[in-house]
């Protein structure tokens, strides 16, 4: 067996690439912008290759190895929404020079950083969404991450728009009288509704900000903010249902809950719908998991069970997790 594996989360922002032995020591990362085909900065998928491969380059040049030093690869990577996306980027990592590799959307990581069999599903909420399920056989689906088209509607995004459609609502659709109508009028520094549509076309949105007043508005008890949350909570329980319906999880489910919306909310009703909704979906008993650790964690493990073909212990994943987060201290 080769000496080593590399780990690599690549998200919509940036991208680690990390070096390990297959013993699960810590030799070297890099941390640098996205390798998204989907960026225009990247510029497609022979665009992700020159950028991988260079940046993977780099890593083991100046720790004086190759990439023939290289056992296995765990690749998640943001935009791997579709069989032909896989299938380029696949391409692209045989190109780098990896024969024993995964390439996944970057939600997968989340799976095998949390669960503690390495199987289960990851429902991830953040600006926007994807839903995906790994099982013992090591089959894999994913739902969503393509669009409203395919119920991508709960991430902070679309909770932003729904904000501010509370509040054109009630000034001109007869919708329910809301107290997030003041956030957003406060937000685009208005103050009255005839300036309402001059702001929505004319100015931008500050999503963090009205995710906030949903959260504050619902806390409050507003009936319109619990309904908009709600409504996200149920389209992400559909679709992470479908998840689990479309693969063979063993029960209990481990249901892993990743990104900003459900790591930073300050209100209970989307993830109690959420709940409700996919235990009466599946009837399947599920235990639900807050996702803390680092995500590039999950391709780290992956990629040490490439190597030896069965799950790192659970010291083997405590060990590599104490050095993801030191490594992250640089940053």
């Amino acid at each position: 067996m080769k000496k080593y594996i590399i780990g690599v989360d690549g998200g919509n922002t940036k991208t680690d690439y990390l070096l390990f032995d297959v013993s699960g020591n810590f030799v070297d990362g890099i941390r640098c912008g996205t390798c998204s085909h989907e960026s225009p900065r990247i510029g497609g998928f022979e665009g992700a290759y020159h950028e991988m491969n260079n940046r993977i380059t780099e890593l083991l040049s100046k720790n004086n190895l190759t990439i023939e030093d290289v056992e296995a690869g765990a690749f998640g990577l943001a935009g791997v929404d579709a069989p032909f996306q896989k299938k380029a980027l696949e391409e692209a990592v045989e190109k780098i020079g990896f024969t024993k590799y995964t390439v996944v959307n970057d939600g997968f990581l989340g799976i095998k950083a949390a669960s503690t069999t390495g199987t289960g599903v990851c429902s991830i909420n953040g600006t926007g969404t994807v839903n995906v399920g790994i099982d013992e056989d090591g089959n894999w689906m994913q739902v969503g991450g393509i669009g409203y088209v395919a119920g991508d509607e709960a991430g902070g995004s679309f909770l932003a728009r729904a904000a501010v459609r509370l509040a054109f609502d009630e000034c001109f659709r007869f919708g329910g009288k809301t107290k997030v109508t003041e956030y957003v009028f406060k937000m685009y520094e208005i103050s009255s509704k005839s300036e309402l549509s001059n702001a929505i076309v004319g100015k931008r949105v500050d999503s963090t900000y009205l995710i906030k007043a949903l959260f504050a508005c619902a806390n409050e008890g507003d009936v319109e903010a619990i309904r908009v949350l709600r409504l996200a909570g149920e389209n992400m329980a559909r679709s992470i249902a479908g998840v689990i319906s479309e693969i063979n999880i063993k029960e209990p489910v481990q249901v892993i809950l990743a990104g900003s919306v459900w790591a930073k909310a300050t209100n209970d009703e989307m993830l109690n719908c959420f709940k409700e909704t996919v235990i009466k979906l599946t009837g399947k008993q599920c235990d639900f998991i807050v996702l803390h650790e680092p995500p590039v964690l999950g391709a780290i493990l992956w990629a040490l069970e490439l190597a030896y073909g069965e799950l790192p212990s659970k010291q083997t994943k405590e060990f590599v997790l104490e050095q993801v987060i030191e490594y992250q201290k640089r940053y």
